[in-house]
């Protein structure tokens, strides 16, 4: 996308973002462009997911309104010093994407701790290549970028211990039923709350250079949304839509806090923790491993972060990849 096209989208969802009218005349006064121009921008704005109706003699309106997200206000709620940089992009493809190419480009300017979010993602993912859908205000994606000097094999567990991080940084905001359901979502109710997205950049025997992606809900309109099971939001358990600034703030600070410790010690410290919350322990689970089903007792994870599943060959560990996890 142009820079230009980019400013100007940016200064229009920043006007509607207020949840009143704002005429397309008043709009395009606003941005220096025809109503024209600006009905296009809109136009585009809305197939990315931005909930806005027109209605003759008022002009644009979204359904409702919503903070939009702000890097000194994320700053403000930090409760970790640390040098790294908490930015905010309008519109982006991937947050996850857009740290591979800065890593790809120039790793050195990136710094442990690192975040990137974004108001408009136009092609989130999920695991296995699937999409993340995530309507514009109500929904927080962003990516944390962290390095592992001794490679990937110090990253064993990584994807439980960021859900870990995600589950205590929303204890922070008033959300203390969360769970987790091996190996990389965050459950609410038994119902989907948020992703989790590991990627990884380096060659075997140097340093890892990792992006941690993670997607919350945290408004999704009524039936707008079909992400192909049982999902939930912070809003629907609140009662309120909680401002998506401080959520991100204590997810940071909760990944800036067990972060450290991992890289150090790895997922060993974390296991008790992780089976306290896990979704199906002690239940009887199915796995999927390409055509292969698995049938078993969840009976935690290891500091590996592989699954232990009792089955009648005695216990057997699985870990990520195309391995798929369901109660029986």
């Amino acid at each position: 996308m142009k820079h230009a096209s980019k400013l100007i989208r940016q200064h229009i969802l920043s006007l509607l973002s207020d949840g009143a009218f704002h005429s397309g005349e008043a709009i395009a006064t606003e941005v220096g462009l025809s109503r024209t121009a600006v009905a296009g921008h809109i136009s585009q704005l809305s197939e990315w997911g931005l909930d806005v109706f027109k209605v003759k003699g008022k002009g644009y309106r979204l359904e409702r309104p919503f903070e939009l997200l702000n890097t000194e206000r994320i700053k403000k709620q930090l409760t970790k010093s640390r040098t790294a940089v908490i930015q905010v992009e309008s519109v982006l493809a991937s947050t996850n994407t857009e740290l591979k190419k800065r890593i790809s480009v120039a790793p050195h300017n990136l710094a442990d701790g690192d975040v990137l979010l974004a108001e408009i993602q136009t092609a989130g993912k999920g695991r296995h290549g699937r999409s993340w859908l995530a309507p514009v205000g109500g929904s927080l994606t962003l990516s944390l970028y962290w390095s592992f000097p001794d490679g990937y094999q110090s990253m064993a567990g990584l994807s439980l211990l960021v859900g870990l991080a995600v589950c205590n940084g929303l204890k922070k905001c008033g959300v203390a039923d969360t769970q987790l359901k091996w190996p990389n979502d965050v459950y609410l109710q038994n119902k989907k709350l948020a992703g989790i997205l590991i990627e990884v950049e380096g060659q075997i025997g140097a340093t890892a250079h990792c992006v941690i992606g993670i997607g919350l809900n945290v408004c999704m309109p009524d039936a707008q949304f079909d992400v192909g099971q049982p999902h939930t939001d912070l809003t629907s358990y609140l009662g309120y839509t909680p401002d998506r600034n401080v959520v991100a703030a204590a997810i940071i600070n909760s990944l800036w806090e067990l972060l450290p410790e991992f890289a150090q010690h790895g997922f060993q410290p974390f296991i008790n923790q992780w089976q306290l919350l896990d979704l199906y322990a002690d239940k009887t689970v199915v796995l999927r491993m390409g055509e292969k089903r698995f049938s078993g007792i969840d009976r935690g994870v290891d500091a590996s972060g592989a699954l232990l599943v009792e089955t009648q060959d005695g216990l057997t560990r699985f870990h990520g990849g195309e391995v798929t996890l369901r109660g029986n």
